[in-house]
């Protein structure tokens, strides 16, 4: 008889575990994995989902340790985190979730409203740094980034940079709240955050990655059509052993209530 309620205890155990998961990762992931999951545990109360941020390389790094069943991310997985991951005997799973436009930020007052990639590049790197040079006030640039562990901050240095450091001593941020505060607190500041964190705080410069020639909104529609340049994949990775767990969040997150969050959030649905 002992040995009967012990199975059944066991079985209840591994039950529960089956609806229990976490995600970790991202921060610009972060309002479309915490809207997903509200919806998705009360659509199913004998869930529990776990959403935190932290940066796409601390979900990544997570995943490996196996501490988190879903890592959330801004970026593509590296080449030596998918190691690690094979090294551990695991096969890593990707999945693209939502597209997501990069806006960049300034302080409302401040008049500037376009800027190429070039003068993006300039900015950051800190060869322009004064707002007068780009057609604004005389008035020193503020450049905000975020942390090195944040997909953002690589995908930023990636294409609006090209692979070009950021300026030495540049003001690094923990969190996209805090990018947003900092810009609306600062007449000289200048930023980068998704598109879903945009509000009146801020003020959102048109891009041109053609000289000049034509400047483009960051918005879900231009975002849609490729128009607007600076676009990139969210993605989630998961073990391929967590397959049974995760499968029925991605379900929902893939479904028609699952894309419309991805569109009300401000993100590029994938269907």
């Amino acid at each position: 008889m002992k040995s009967i309620t012990l199975t059944v205890a066991l079985l209840v155990i591994t039950s529960t575990a089956l609806f229990a998961q976490n995600i970790k990762g991202s921060d610009t992931c972060l309002p479309l994995s915490q809207k997903a999951a509200e919806n998705f545990m009360r659509a199913n109360p004998s869930t529990t989902v776990t959403v935190t941020g932290g940066g796409s390389g601390v979900g990544i790094s997570a995943l490996v340790a196996g501490t988190t069943d879903i890592a959330q991310s801004s970026r593509k997985i590296k080449f030596d985190e998918r190691r690690k991951m094979q090294q551990n005997g695991k096969t890593v799973i990707e999945v693209i979730a939502a597209y997501d436009a990069l806006a960049i930020v300034v302080h409302p007052q401040n008049k500037v409203n376009n800027l190429t990639r070039e003068q993006l590049e300039g900015i950051f790197t800190g060869r322009i740094r004064n707002w007068k040079d780009v057609g604004g006030d005389d008035m020193r640039i503020v450049p905000y980034a975020r942390e090195t562990s944040s997909g953002t901050y690589e995908f930023f240095r990636e294409i609006v940079l090209r692979n070009r450091n950021y300026m030495s001593g540049i003001m690094s941020l923990p969190a996209t709240g805090a990018v947003i505060q900092s810009v609306s607190q600062t007449r000289g500041a200048i930023a980068y955050v998704g598109l879903a964190y945009l509000n009146k705080k801020v003020k959102a410069i048109h891009v041109s990655y053609d000289h000049g020639d034509t400047y483009i909104a960051p918005a879900i529609a231009n975002a849609e059509n490729r128009t607007y340049p600076i676009v990139r994949p969210l993605f989630y990775y998961y073990s391929a052993r967590s397959e049974a767990i995760v499968k029925p969040f991605f379900d929902y997150l893939f479904s028609v209530e699952g894309q419309k969050i991805v569109l009300d959030l401000g993100f590029v649905p994938v269907n």
